[in-house]
């Protein structure tokens, strides 16, 4: 029987979520041990499977942990648009800002970690404590507003959510040659592309 009561396994639990964290960010899923987890919430390594089956669930967690704050970063940012312009812009700018600030960020959209991860702990309950319909990145409720509009080139809500997605992916895969040489910086060059991309959305008026 668990000697922790209810308040200490949600406490612990919490623990090892912010741990998982910090070390899945520091060190990277693969170079990070449960016994690291533990060692920084102060447990044994054997009380670690009376939380979480196997590193991997806890990995999946602490991505919809982050995924669930990055929504709420797009929506902060793109509520401060005056014009649906802006908003595109200020999404498109949000989400490639914490893409390049953040590598749990960038391992959810760019490398599709959550989604693989899914696939292998098969009936694993992702969604715990979190609402995330789909696995497959933010939803994008703007979206559905932006598609009604005239002006918006496209009207199928999917269809904006994955090409902004995929611009992302493009844009932060590690294999982009995106502010990696030349007299030009990084921040020349996604302000120049959001422009682009922003103008391609928006019909000419």
């Amino acid at each position: 029987m668990s000697r922790f009561t209810d308040r200490d396994r949600e406490r612990i639990r919490s623990q090892l979520i912010e741990a998982g964290r910090a070390l899945f960010t520091q060190f990277g899923f693969e170079r990070t041990r449960i016994s690291d987890l533990t060692e920084e919430v102060g447990i044994g390594t054997s009380t670690f499977y009376q939380f979480f089956d196997s590193k991997e669930e806890l990995y999946v967690k602490v991505l919809l942990v982050e995924r669930q704050q990055l929504e709420e970063k797009i929506a902060d940012a793109v509520t401060a648009g005056e014009t649906p312009r802006e908003e595109v812009q200020l999404f498109l700018k949000t989400t490639l800002d914490e893409v390049q600030a953040n590598p749990l960020i960038s391992a959810l959209i760019v490398d599709g970690e959550l989604r693989t991860l899914q696939d292998q702990l098969e009936g694993l309950d992702v969604k715990g404590t979190f609402t995330v319909p789909s696995p497959d990145g933010p939803e994008l409720p703007f979206t559905k507003r932006w598609a009604q509009l005239e002006t918006f080139r496209y009207d199928d809500p999917e269809l904006i959510d994955r090409l902004l997605i995929s611009l992302i992916f493009t844009v932060r895969s590690r294999n982009a040659p995106v502010g990696t040489d030349g007299d030009v910086e990084y921040a020349q060059v996604e302000e120049a592309l959001i422009e682009t991309i922003v103008d391609g959305l928006f019909e000419a008026s």
